[in-house]
């Protein structure tokens, strides 16, 4: 990757890990920049965001190449990405502005809410842009009044440093303040930082076991923190014997996009599908999957892990798909799953299993034995009236998204967006790391009881 580097980056943002003293300094220039990154106000820092936003635009070109060489991912995916993300920094800029002026006011007291302080951001490895350095964190954390110290993912190195470089460079155009944002690299630096005095809040996109690692280190700290971590799940699907009447070949045909988007390297990828005995889908998946092209996985290591998720699970489960083909669907019976924890896990890759239930009773046990997910699907008709309230009320208890008779990959940057769920999906089912709520994470109600309102801070 060497060849990348040169014409790109600067010395802010190399590609070497972060040493101790190097960490120490940028977490304390984001102490001293929180009081004025917080009393700039929102307009303010909504600006600072659409910069960031234009200097991601202007670099879209240099930006997809290089994510596409260091991720495997193709330009045209990557664009739809940039798009997203050029988009969920105005977004959430705008947002700021709604978060920072939301209060309650009742008899002399003023509720409202100001900034948390300097936040500890991980990027995410499976989008280099949405979910990375300009990514979602990132972008609702600044727009909070936050000061974000950002810990890169390993598997593109190059392009978190020259999206570095565009938002440091934006930042300073704007005239915001320094420590406003930093970056730090390897896996000591980010131990340290979640534990590190200067960080008031954590924000994760990632695996369980890091993601719970981080977690407990927050809450053990001497000044326990809040700590927000998305760490992905098996996002059920349950589709009766009325649905399959109805949709046959619409259902095979959405199943397949959904799990083999990506390559299956979607935290809201479909994992488990609890379907009818005798479903008879076998040779209707066969035939979708055989016309379907593989694509490298984003690492050596996560194909790696893959193979060896994916070992664990056929061990104890029947082969549906052919050898060979993009994705990998395998089928097992209730007992089965419920006697095989290993099946409850997620599969990070191309692959999906499907649960046979015998009947409706049976359907609903299937669904509620399932630990907490980022979204839970029903495919169900309006003859299955009974069954499908349990079945949505059932979800209710265990997703923060439910979706009805479509498929849960893709996650819009709206308004009313949830992107989190109860624990194993995240450590806050209270708060979402995707849409204008994203915000609300960072931002720490207060009350102003008989303050003049002139001394009431404004950020």
């Amino acid at each position: 990757m060497t060849e990348l580097t040169a014409p790109l980056l600067r010395p802010r943002f190399g590609v070497e890990d972060t040493g101790p003293d190097e960490l120490a300094a940028a977490t304390g220039r984001a102490a001293l920049a929180a009081t004025a990154v917080a009393d700039a106000g929102a307009e303010v820092r909504r600006d600072w965001l659409e910069r960031i936003a234009d200097r991601i635009e202007e670099a879209r070109a240099d930006l997809r190449r290089i994510a596409s060489i260091e991720t495997r991912l193709p330009e045209q995916r990557l664009d739809v990405e940039l798009d997203r993300t050029i988009r969920q920094l105005r977004f959430l800029g705008a947002e700021g502005v709604r978060a920072a002026g939301d209060e309650f006011l009742e008899e002399g007291f003023r509720r409202r809410t100001r900034p948390i302080g300097p936040v500890a951001v991980y990027a995410a490895g499976n989008f280099p842009f949405a979910f990375s350095v300009a990514g979602t964190d990132t972008a609702s954390a600044l727009a909070a009044g936050c000061p974000i110290v950002l810990k890169a993912h390993p598997g593109h190195p190059v392009t978190s440093a020259t999206t570095a470089e565009l938002i440091g460079d934006a930042l300073t155009e704007a005239g915001a303040p320094e420590g406003t944002f930093a970056m730090v690299r390897g896996f000591d630096a980010g131990v340290r930082l979640v534990v590190d005095p200067a960080i008031r809040a954590g924000a994760f996109t990632g695996s369980q076991v890091g993601g719970r690692a981080l977690f407990d280190a927050a809450a053990a700290r001497p000044d326990p923190i809040p700590f927000y971590a998305e760490l992905g799940s098996i996002n059920p699907v349950v589709i009766t014997r009325a649905a399959l009447r109805a949709r046959r070949n619409e259902i095979v045909s959405g199943f397949i996009d959904s799990f083999l988007l990506g390559m299956g390297q979607l935290c809201t990828k479909p994992g488990v599908v609890f379907l009818p005995e005798g479903h008879g889908l076998e040779p209707d998946l066969r035939a979708a999957l055989r016309g379907r092209a593989s694509r490298p996985m984003l690492s050596p290591s996560i194909a790696e892990r893959f193979a060896e998720r994916l070992g664990t699970a056929a061990a104890v489960t029947e082969l549906v798909s052919e050898p060979g083909s993009a994705g990998t669907v395998l089928q097992t019976d209730l007992a089965t799953f419920r006697a095989t924890p290993a099946l409850a896990d997620e599969i990070f890759g191309p692959a999906s299993l499907l649960v046979t239930v015998a009947d409706d009773e049976e359907t609903v046990d299937a669904l509620a034995s399932v630990d907490g997910a980022l979204t839970a699907t029903i495919h169900a008709e309006p003859e299955d009236g009974p069954l499908a309230r349990r079945l949505v009320a059932t979800a209710a208890r265990l997703a923060g998204r439910i979706v009805w008779n479509g498929w849960p990959t893709g996650v819009q940057v709206i308004r009313s967006m949830q992107h989190g769920g109860p624990w194993p999906a995240s450590t806050s089912p209270l708060h979402t790391s995707v849409g204008a709520f994203a915000v609300d994470r960072f931002r720490v109600p207060m009350v102003f009881q008989g303050v003049p309102d002139e001394l009431v801070p404004v950020g």
